[in-house]
């Protein structure tokens, strides 16, 4: 698979939530640090995905805002 993202994170699914219409996955990245993505239960559903598997986040945003107090 090629992706036009440039950044992908490897991890492991940490915890699922699954909801009426989204499922919330946490993402632990090797040094620890988790992410959180909401796809889809369809999505997650067709994936399998399960705590444990290993799993690839694609990130890619035209826009960074950053904010300081």
């Amino acid at each position: 698979m090629k992706l036009s993202a440039r950044n992908v994170l490897k991890g492991k699914v940490k915890s699922i939530v699954t909801g009426m219409v989204n499922t919330e996955i946490v993402i632990e990245l090797p040094e620890g640090t988790e992410i959180t993505s909401i796809i889809t239960k369809t999505s997650a559903e067709s994936m399998n995905l399960k705590v444990g598997s290993e799993v690839c986040a694609a990130l890619k945003a035209s826009n960074v805002m950053i904010a300081t107090d």
